[in-house]
């Protein structure tokens, strides 16, 4: 039995760190200086560290997050943080490392081992998913490359609608996308912050924080939902 009143007809889920990890940071640095031909940081664990929360520290430049309407902001923001990485937190990136890193970074973004089977799930219970992200990036290689893309129902992107998370209109947006009420959506995302704002709209959310290794706890949405293949919500465990 499903544990809400009123009947659920879609999930909103956010991308990064919610249907796709974020990778390890020293892998990616590897690659970069690989292709780049750049020097590796003589302080590889500290640029590691950074890297790894780099959109977090973004938030100190870009509280209103204006990086994610458009491509350039995007790119401006990412090279500030270098900037600061090297002047404030010591780290050795070069410029040339810190473009191949731009470059490479949408690379490093691997679905969760249950993105897909949760998605597949969804559409076989009937019920409707849209991705909803403050991104200023194309991500649409990214879907089509992991075999997201065809599991989707919409896709909402900040760069492309003009709004960005927790502003209620790209909430609005999503749902009416799949052509359902607010009340019939639920949220699924990772920030207290940006995603928590569907509630102002009256969507129901879930957040699942951030996890580390391959699985991210997924299967919850499915569980309760009580969709085949999946075991009732109270046999869950959190």
């Amino acid at each position: 039995m499903s544990l809400f009143v009123q009947s659920i007809r879609a999930v909103l889920f956010d991308f990064h760190t919610t249907l796709v990890d974020g990778g390890d940071p020293r892998s990616w640095i590897a690659e970069a200086v690989t292709l780049s031909g750049a020097a590796a940081p003589l302080r590889l664990d500290a640029a590691a560290d950074f890297l790894d929360r780099i959109w977090e520290h973004a938030g100190d430049l870009d509280p209103d997050s204006t990086r994610d309407l458009n491509p350039a902001d995007h790119r401006r923001v990412f090279d500030l943080l270098m900037e600061r990485a090297r002047a404030e937190e010591g780290i050795d990136i070069s410029e040339a490392l810190a473009d191949e890193l731009y470059r490479t970074m949408p690379d490093q973004w691997r679905p969760y081992a249950d993105t897909r089977g949760v998605l597949a799930c969804l559409r076989a219970g009937g019920i409707r998913t849209a991705l909803i992200s403050n991104v200023g990036i194309e991500i649409f290689p990214i879907l089509d490359r992991e075999g997201l893309a065809e599991l989707l129902d919409s896709v909402v992107l900040s760069c492309h609608v003009g709004a960005v998370k927790p502003d209620p209109a790209i909430f609005d947006y999503a749902v009416r996308s799949l052509g359902v009420s607010p009340a019939e959506c639920l949220m699924v995302g990772d920030s207290p912050d940006a995603d928590a704002g569907a509630a102002r709209l009256g969507i129901r959310t879930l957040l699942l924080p951030r996890t580390r290794g391959p699985e991210h706890g997924l299967s919850i949405v499915c569980r309760m939902l009580d969709l085949p293949g999946f075991g009732p919500a109270d046999r869950y465990e959190f």
